[in-house]
């Protein structure tokens, strides 16, 4: 069964960073894509960032590009999601989950296309002054 666990939220000033991790287990990394969705108060769930299985490939949304670096160590079966600049728009909590779904090799950002049963129970990220 497909278990993730979120972790490294906090509240962190404006400009300030964090690294989330997302510590898999019950299945091998490899094998799947991992995402990272983001969600605020009275708003839907937004993809953040993927990466994807044997390729390696990443992909961000525009929103938070040049500012997070995702990243995976197959050895720990991690994923990591370095957050730096943080804005106060950012503020929300982050879930990860995982998909055998790609689209030309490519992990996607679409919620629906992830394991439901894969979702972690999220990490909140708030920042603010």
């Amino acid at each position: 069964q497909l278990r993730l666990v979120e972790s490294g939220g906090g509240l962190v000033q404006p400009g300030g960073s964090l690294r989330l991790s997302c510590a898999a287990s019950g299945f091998t990394l490899d094998d799947y894509s991992i995402g990272w969705f983001r969600q605020a108060p009275g708003k839907e769930r937004d993809g953040v960032s993927c990466i994807s299985n044997a390729y390696g490939s990443t992909n961000y949304a525009i929103s938070v590009k040049g500012r997070f670096t995702i990243a995976r160590d197959n050895a720990t079966n991690t994923v990591f999601l370095q957050m730096n600049s943080l804005k106060p728009e950012d503020t929300a909590i982050y879930y990860c989950a995982a998909t055998r779904f790609t689209l030309f090799r490519r992990c996607v950002l679409f919620p629906r296309r992830y394991d439901n049963d894969s979702w972690g129970q999220g990490t909140q990220v708030t920042v603010s002054s």
